[in-house]
């Protein structure tokens, strides 16, 4: 069963690479739909979940409007091959020797630097490797509470590593919640978004400074190598490539951001493949059967967000009548919304598919910045400031440190303040626009 999960998988992602050809969102949206469908058993509740209101969506758009399926299905076939190919370029980059090198050497320097290293870091590895670079810098994080013992310097390490992932859906051009939320609201342009938010995430991990613990005596005392300039100008090289590439797609050649993503990220992987070649290391294909949570999420609430958005702009005709002061109230409550779901236990690509399907067919479109700002920093603070942040229970799982005593005890403060700014950042721009 698995290797037919991990070819449906493929097919999803050949699919997607193939968008503007006819037929191919149908091909990876019954692709999708049949791996999650293989995996139910392995699948957690939230997934299942998302996928069988997606399916009540599905009936629902049959009795309403089937015109709204072949559009749902292609959002669901762009976001889910957008996730496969991130996950395989995380999986391509994580046997590098590069990207080892790196890791280990951001424990090096006094207590701040250590943890401006860590955070920011973590930030830089994140934009091509999402939950990967917590995998990845957690482990080493966790080895150092193994041999030295639990410490206010291992603490430290692991919350500059959450915060440093937590940002990373705020900024980072390949996170899934930038391309949902550019997908959802497609009057909005990615730089204008990528304008406010940089600093904002910048801001955030520096404030965390603010809220540590003091490091008396030097804990992490273990010889650290330090990775030299080549490999961060490799690896830094890499992530302005597929930057650019993404940039290059949806700007200049019109596509969608998700497509635009998907098709960086795999050439990446491709070129990555074709040097393995030459240097005849031939490594395996990545194993793509355990991906039936992930599609279930990305892909079910892709679809339920595209049919629900149709829905609602099937009943609104012309601009809503609303006072334009309730547009920045509403944004300004957008990232709270976020977090509370977060502490729910609810998943923000959910949410964010919600928000945007909802919000983003009646929201003024010169004042869509402001609701894509709400709506990516709420995602970023749900997942350093919850416990059901898949990111705090791998750091879990990997330290041992309790993703409750993380949320709560660490970064609760950080979070309240970061869920203020965002709200008046959100509000303000909306403000300014409507």
């Amino acid at each position: 069963m698995q290797p037919i999960r991990s070819a449906l998988a493929y097919i999803a992602l050949i699919a997607a690479i193939l968008a503007l050809l006819p037929g191919m969102a149908g091909l990876g949206a019954g692709a999708v739909s049949l791996a999650v469908v293989l995996g139910w058993q392995d699948m957690r509740r939230v997934p299942k979940a998302v996928f069988l209101v997606a399916g009540l969506a599905l009936v629902f758009a049959l009795g309403r409007d089937p015109g709204l399926i072949g559009a749902a299905a292609g959002n669901m076939s762009r976001l889910a091959g957008l996730v496969l190919a991130v996950m395989i370029l995380s999986s391509v980059l994580g046997r590098t020797s590069d990207l080892q090198q790196i890791s280990i050497s951001l424990f090096g320097g006094n207590p701040v630097v250590r943890y401006l290293s860590l955070a920011f870091g973590t930030s830089v590895v994140s934009i091509p490797l999402n939950f990967g670079s917590v995998a990845i810098v957690g482990s080493l994080v966790g080895e150092r509470v193994r041999s030295n013992g639990d410490s206010p310097a291992t603490r430290n390490a692991a919350r500059a590593v959450l915060r440093g992932f937590g940002v990373s859906p705020t900024f980072s051009p390949l996170s899934i919640s930038v391309v949902l939320t550019l997908t959802l609201l497609p009057g909005l342009g990615s730089l204008d978004l990528l304008l406010f938010t940089v600093p904002f995430s910048a801001a955030l991990v520096l404030c965390g400074l603010i809220w540590r613990e003091s490091e008396s005596v030097q804990q992490m005392d273990a010889p650290v190598n330090k990775a030299g300039v080549a490999p961060w100008l490799r690896f830094g090289t890499l992530i302005l490539a597929i930057c650019a590439g993404v940039f290059l797609f949806s700007q200049r050649y019109q596509l969608s951001y998700a497509h635009a993503v998907t098709l960086s990220c795999m050439v990446a992987v491709i070129g990555a493949r074709l040097l393995a070649w030459i240097r005849k290391t031939n490594p395996p294909l990545v194993n793509m059967s355990s991906v039936s949570n992930e599609l279930a999420i990305v892909g079910g609430s892709a679809f339920l967000g595209s049919v629900i958005s149709g829905a609602v702009l099937g009943q609104i005709s012309g601009d809503p009548t609303l006072p334009n002061w309730l547009w920045p109230v509403i944004a300004a409550c957008v990232p709270w919304v976020f977090f509370a779901a977060g502490l729910a236990g609810i998943n923000p690509i959910v949410v964010g598919t919600l928000a945007g399907g909802i919000l983003g067919a009646i929201w003024p479109e010169r004042a869509l910045l402001g609701l894509g700002i709400g709506m990516v920093t709420g995602w970023g603070l749900t997942a350093f400031g919850t416990p059901f942040a898949a990111n705090a229970l791998i750091m879990e799982r990997l330290t041992g440190y309790a993703a409750m005593d993380a949320s709560f005890r660490w970064n609760l403060r950080l979070s309240l303040v970061g869920l203020i700014a965002a709200s008046l950042l959100a509000a303000g721009v909306t403000a300014v626009r409507v």
